[in-house]
């Protein structure tokens, strides 16, 4: 069975957890897109652990996890990323972690070249929020052909390799000099952090594609795992302030490995509230005054897993939360964070925009999403902690009726709620995988 776990919003919905309950009863967990400019945080009787580029799934013993063809992979945040997770116990081994020999490496000029030109855009006042993990240019070199596939490390003295690495360099030097005055990075320093990575990875890498296309005609179960949501998608999130690769549950075969397999279920990841980070419009900040962002934001924990900022918060955001979902094309969805809701007696929710005070139903990236002011609908909140609720109907009828008006103005069944940050801390309602 194959099963992608995607996010409706702007990402940070709490896929992780999602991916780590799954993870018990899958045998793989692939990744199928991006790189390290995200992160899945999950919560285990170990502590806590934010994971950038390793799938959540690492955690289980049991689990096969794959670094698929469509992500960009940070070598050197790999290397650490395992090595942080090994001192907690944690066994990585190339029969445990596969990397796939087509996913594009990002280079150490990515990240030098995503900070310089965010620099410079700060300077303008126009900075597009970056990570500063060049995430955009490891795409952009794949895109034109400029960069290295991890299987190309283990070919680094064949002439083909050495020459594609003289006009790689030739070109990104000239780039980084002429249009940012940095030094020419030589060809022997180049070639031996290529080297160095092949020592450490050689073991890891594979044809993951093969493996995951026998795992699957062999009936395993396996879930592919996405990073951000579909707010971030390239092609259908609010461009320009979207990530560099498609976040979307259609693309999870492909950048996984195995475009020829259809899936068989799609999990859509909301939070019970908004919340974003990065630039780019964000309607549901301006439903709300400052103090109950704040508010929010401490008792929800919202700061970004991979860089630590603050995140943007607000209500939850039922037009956004439609778009998200038509996107992904989710039949099973999970709700996390409602316990963070707890102790308001009111909790507002937007049920529609208005632009020039003419009423706006639908979500339309390409429209002026800037000028959007958000309809609330305030609901009655619940005064207890449901953090110990186990079935749905131990919650309080308040946070029952959040969760019903939320289905209706989805017009979709909410099956799974998590209830707080522990593993055990979540409540079925209805059919779950």
């Amino acid at each position: 069975m194959l099963t992608a776990v995607t996010g409706i919003n702007w990402g940070d919905e709490g896929k992780g957890r999602v991916i780590d309950l799954l993870a018990e009863n899958a045998d793989i967990v692939a990744r199928y897109q991006g790189g390290n400019n995200a992160g899945h945080t999950v919560v285990t009787e170990q502590g806590k652990f934010v994971l950038n580029l390793l799938p959540s799934g690492i955690l289980h013993p049991h689990v096969v996890c794959v670094l698929g063809t469509g992500m960009v992979i940070d070598l050197d945040h790999l290397a650490n990323e395992i090595a942080s997770i090994e001192q907690r116990g944690i066994t990585i081994s190339p029969e445990h972690l596969k990397l796939s020999a087509k996913a594009t490496i990002s280079m150490p000029w990515h990240r030098v070249q995503d900070g310089l030109e965010e620099d410079r855009l700060a300077k303008k006042g126009t900075a597009f929020g970056s990570t500063r993990r060049g995430i955009a240019y490891a795409y952009s070199d794949k895109y034109r052909k400029k960069t290295l596939r991890l299987g190309d490390l283990l070919h680094l003295d064949e002439e083909r390799i050495q020459s594609r690495l003289h006009v790689i360099l030739e070109s990104k030097n000239m780039e980084l000099a002429g249009c940012y005055h940095q030094e020419p990075m030589s060809y022997d320093a180049l070639l031996h952090w290529c080297r160095t990575q092949a020592e450490k990875f050689a073991p890891y890498i594979c044809d993951a594609g093969a493996y995951l296309q026998q795992a699957s005609n062999a009936g395993k179960r396996i879930v592919l795992e996405a990073q951000l949501g579909a707010m971030r998608d390239i092609d259908y999130g609010i461009f320009p302030f979207t990530s560099s690769s498609n976040t979307l549950a259609a693309y999870a075969p492909l950048g996984a490995g195995i475009p020829n397999v259809k899936l068989d279920h799609v999990v859509g990841v909301l939070k019970a509230y908004s919340t974003c980070v990065g630039a780019g419009p964000f309607a549901a900040e301006k439903a709300m005054p400052e103090n109950w962002m704040q508010a929010l934001r401490k008792a929800g924990g919202e700061f970004g897993a991979a860089t630590g900022r603050p995140r943007r918060v607000g209500p939850f955001d039922c037009v956004a939360s439609r778009y998200g979902l038509a996107c992904q094309g989710a039949d099973k969805i999970a709700l996390t964070k409602l316990d963070v809701l707890s102790g308001m007696k009111e909790i507002p929710v937007i049920t529609g925009y208005t632009l020039n005070g003419a009423p706006v139903t639908a979500f339309d990236p390409t429209d002026d999403q800037d000028r959007m002011e958000p309809v609330v609908t305030m609901l009655p909140g619940w005064d207890c902690d449901i953090s110990r609720c186990t079935r749905y109907d131990e919650l309080p009828d308040t946070a029952k009726n959040y969760i019903e008006f939320l289905e209706k103005q989805l017009v979709h069944t909410i099956q799974f709620v998590s209830t707080g940050a522990a593993r055990e801390q979540y409540l079925l309602n209805g059919t779950w995988l």
